[in-house]
């Protein structure tokens, strides 16, 4: 009876052993991750065939794959008026062409970076599928990459297309005969040309799909045309085991296509119709007009229906208006046409036409102002109260005219004034600059104040060579400033401090590569927004007064030393005036004076840019975590490689001699 007592003992245990287990089951240990790309295994049509006739398409991979966006990455050369059909199911892709088939040509399908493994998301880059209509297939190629010319941005999803057809309006009247698209990185691979056939190349932000440029879409332009053509070479591989254990060299032969450096910035005209978008009167005082686009004239404005009927705006209104002039608003000083409810107004402006230029037209516009509102029951008393207030003599309202300087003032900065309705008179003898010396205020000279911008009546500054570390007051005399109406100011007070010289940072730059042309540098925050610009004089620059912080710079060739950054122009064949980065960032601390050595061709253009504020980054993969330590630059994500891309220099009409890193396909 004992032996059975712990036989059964024995057993209760051995169960609870293995109960125990499967309660606690361990996550089972699996092989290394997938890191790599899905394999092509066969399509059909199958790559380089012959006389297809099939319109139906089938691309088969080693493993389940999933498509990323491939209504917008993946396209077919020539261009399909009709969007084709795409679908993915397990290891396979179906592509339906709606298009008829053309006799004799050859057709690509670009997959771009559209597939990827289904699991870890691995991208497999550069995939395209050929085949020809007729007895022979086009196998040239041609590679670059494509950056926004003002950030040096690199453009993902772009078409990047060429014509046999040289004439220079085909962008705009023809779809591109041969397209591809820009992958993560910029870069672009266009397959399917003609070998000794010049082409002229085009990026296109094709808004419409209509595989040609309108003039309000982003586009760039090769300067020369390019001949396709290929030589034979031998490229390296590096095999490895499979454990990383050793690695070894091996040799093959492979085609070499060229060129592959071609580099493509692009730009936007700016260009927009100009047309009157709004007209309104909100309130009696004041008429407004926005219009489409920029303008280098006003309207010409003349009353129709009131006393003053033929007399220009000028003569009864005030033009504030912004420095582009597409948005203006009048202030109406006469009380007469203030007291109308309906404003006839003849406008001639101009206006673009059907033939896509400018040219005058005369409108009628009727400035309406609808009468006051009805009064409610609980204005009554209201209404009772401003009769016993109508007794009493009238108080005259005060002009908003504030000091909209803060309590610490930048050294290079001015004192700057704000006003609610334009002014009319501002006597400078009303103003007065008071220093203090221990607790003692001492009258200095003050500032000379004048309009911000031409043509804003209630905006005003005041530049000074400002003392550092020093108390100022600053006060406006009543009355010393007036407005349309005859509204003058409250007297005014306010009390600042300048900062001190050792508050601020100052960054300089020895620069080389200029060639003596005209350049501006240009410093930006981590945002990568402007914070100082200054025009290169002679191969130096100083960028004073910068507070500390994180800054990059960048210059850009001031071709028509206007000071600003300038777009290209397609149809003049005018490129946008070249930018460079300075490839690291700069932390500025107090009281620092940086200087730099910066050679702006030492580096290819797409390796400038510094990551820290290159906003179109490739994806991560799925899984991948940034494990870099705090301030370490990010690699570059790598794709697809060709051994053909170099640094070689290349003439692209940008200043002749920028180049291109590695590229990897």
């Amino acid at each position: 009876m004992q032996s059975v007592k712990q036989l059964r003992m024995i057993l209760a245990v051995v169960a609870a052993a293995v109960m125990a287990a499967c309660a606690n089951m361990g996550r089972p240990e699996g092989g290394p991750r997938d890191e790599l790309p899905p394999v092509y295994t066969g399509s059909s049509p199958a790559m380089g065939q012959l006389n297809v006739s099939q319109n139906r398409i089938t691309v088969s991979f080693d493993e389940n794959i999933a498509l990323d966006d491939p209504t917008n990455k993946i396209v077919v050369s020539p261009a399909q008026k009709t969007q084709p059909a795409i679908s993915s199911n397990g290891r396979r892709i179906t592509l339906e062409l709606r298009d008829t088939l053309l006799p004799n040509t050859t057709y690509i399908v670009d997959f771009s970076d559209a597939v990827k493994d289904l699991n870890e998301g691995n991208i497999l880059d550069g995939l395209a599928l050929d085949f020809s209509t007729g007895d022979s297939i086009d196998s040239m190629r041609i590679s670059g990459m494509v950056f926004e010319a003002r950030t040096l941005e690199p453009a993902q999803g772009m078409i990047v297309g060429a014509y046999s057809n040289l004439s220079d309006t085909a962008i705009t009247t023809l779809p591109l005969e041969r397209i591809t698209k820009t992958n993560q990185k910029g870069q672009f691979f266009l397959r399917g040309l003609k070998p000794g056939v010049p082409y002229r190349v085009f990026a296109l932000n094709d808004v419409n799909r209509d595989y040609r440029w309108d003039r309000s879409e982003d586009v760039a332009f090769y300067d020369i045309t390019v001949t396709p053509s290929a030589e034979p070479t031998v490229v390296s591989d590096t095999l490895r085991t499979w454990d990383d254990s050793a690695d070894s060299v091996v040799t093959r032969p492979a085609t070499r296509f060229l060129p592959d450096d071609i580099l493509l910035t692009w730009f936007n005209e700016g260009y927009a119709s100009q047309y009157l978008k709004d007209y309104r009167r909100e309130v009696r005082n004041k008429i407004s007009m926005q219009f489409g686009a920029k303008a280098d004239t006003l309207p010409v404005m003349r009353l129709i229906n009131t006393h003053r009927k033929g007399e220009d705006i000028s003569s009864w209104a005030v033009l504030d208006a912004t420095p582009t002039l597409d948005t203006l608003t009048y202030w109406i000083t006469d009380t007469a046409l203030i007291a109308l409810d309906s404003l006839l107004v003849e406008t001639t402006y101009l206006r673009t036409d059907t033939t896509d230029n400018l040219s005058l037209t005369t409108d009628t516009l009727k400035f309406i102002m609808r009468g006051g509102k009805a009064v409610k029951k609980d204005d009554k008393k209201k209404d009772k109260d401003k009769e016993a207030a109508d007794t009493l003599p009238p108080v005259i309202p005060a002009m908003d005219f504030k000091i909209a300087t803060g309590t610490t003032l930048d050294l290079n900065r001015p004192l700057t004034f704000v006003a609610g309705t334009p002014v009319a008179r501002l006597d400078t003898a009303g103003f007065h600059l008071e220093m203090q010396v221990d607790t003692l205020w001492y009258p200095v000279k003050a500032p000379v104040v004048r309009r911000t911008l031409p043509l804003n009546p209630m905006a005003y500054s005041a530049p000074y060579e400002w003392m550092e570390g020093t108390k100022y007051r600053l006060s406006v005399d009543s009355a010393a400033v007036a407005d349309i109406y005859g509204l003058a100011n409250k007297p005014l007070t306010q009390e600042f401090t300048t900062k001190q010289r050792s508050d601020y940072s100052s960054l300089s730059f020895n620069i080389s590569g200029l060639g003596g042309r005209p350049a501006v540098l240009e410093v930006m925050n981590s945002s990568d927004k402007l914070v100082a610009a200054v025009p290169v004089r002679g191969t130096s620059v100083k960028v004073e007064y910068l507070n500390p912080g994180t800054y990059y710079a960048r210059l850009f060739i001031d071709a028509d030393s206007n000071g600003v950054w300038t777009t290209g122009n397609l149809l003049g064949s005018v490129q946008p005036e070249e930018v460079y980065y300075y490839p690291k960032k700069l932390n500025l601390k107090k009281n620092w004076d940086i200087d730099q050595s910066w050679d702006i061709n030492e580096l290819p253009v797409d390796m400038q840019k510094p990551r820290e504020i290159v906003k179109n980054k490739p994806k991560r993969k799925k899984g991948d975590l940034d494990a870099r330590p705090e301030g370490e630059e990010e690699e570059e994500d790598e794709f697809f490689d060709d051994p053909f891309m170099n640094n070689a220099s290349r003439n692209n009409g940008l200043g002749g001699g920028r180049r291109m890193n590695n590229m990897r396909y």
